[in-house]
């Protein structure tokens, strides 16, 4: 497990974000996405690159591996992580288990949102490993069916920077982080959308941490004395929802009542 991103440690201004990955390579397109999409936040690197051959021997993700994640998860929030997101597709699903009072967000959640309601006939996921892909198509054929899209879901495994024959595709899913630095250049080469995470996700995760921001906020407002209760001269002023050290998100105000 790597924590490079440690310099914009809880002291640092912004707000600290873990990505948990599972391979080096989608550490890049991660930081990117934060940077475009929710330029607030601190990135904070957690790899475990053993992840993916693991889950790749095992078969898939095992009880044991979705409790790895899980550990890696808790480790985050107690260093002070206000989001997590798991830049892995395959270990989307322990995102909806996790059992912590912070936003967890899955990698591809958005994109599969994107996918499904562009109007598509047949999405094309693309892989570079059969445990990805099998993961990926089986979710997005799940999230298909609950939404009633008629949008035809076909996959593939190829390697980074391949151009695939879409056959009748008319969009393409990366199902991986790893992937979306070639988005651009695929979308061009196929003359058809490609649908990528890190933008969606870092979107997706700016609102659940803001959303969790104001809820804490009107907890702590709930839970506090009336503004007519006396005050001591041993109480300070009083404290804002944001952690020390860290900078609300944009918009967002101190609690005044």
């Amino acid at each position: 497990m790597n924590g490079g991103g440690r310099t914009s440690g809880p002291g640092a201004p912004g707000v600290r974000i873990a990505l948990v990955s599972a391979t080096a390579a989608a550490v890049g397109p991660a930081v990117a996405g934060l940077g475009a999409a929710f330029p607030e936040a601190r990135p904070w690197n957690l790899l475990d690159d053993a992840l993916l051959t693991d889950a790749d021997a095992a078969g898939g993700l095992t009880p044991a591996l979705a409790d790895r994640m899980r550990r890696l998860i808790a480790y985050a929030v107690e260093g002070g992580a206000r989001g997590v997101l798991l830049t892995c597709s395959l270990y989307g699903p322990v995102a909806a288990r996790a059992d912590v009072e912070v936003p967890v967000l899955a990698a591809d959640a958005a994109a599969f949102a994107a996918a499904l309601g562009g109007g598509h006939r047949e999405v094309l996921v693309l892989a570079t490993f059969a445990a990805a892909l099998d993961d990926s198509l089986d979710r997005l054929r799940a999230a298909a069916r609950a939404a009633r899209s008629p949008t035809r879901i076909v996959g593939r495994v190829v390697a980074p920077g391949t151009v695939p024959d879409p056959g009748a595709a008319d969009a393409v899913l990366l199902a991986q982080y790893s992937l979306a630095p070639h988005a651009d250049a695929l979308a061009e080469a196929l003359g058809l959308p490609v649908h990528a995470g890190p933008h969606a996700a870092a979107r997706a995760l700016r609102a659940a941490v803001k959303n969790a921001t104001v809820k804490k906020a009107t907890v702590k407002s709930a839970a506090a004395p009336s503004a007519a209760a006396p005050s001591t001269a041993a109480e300070g002023p009083e404290q804002g929802p944001v952690e020390a050290g860290e900078s609300p998100l944009e918009g967002d105000t101190p609690c005044s009542e």
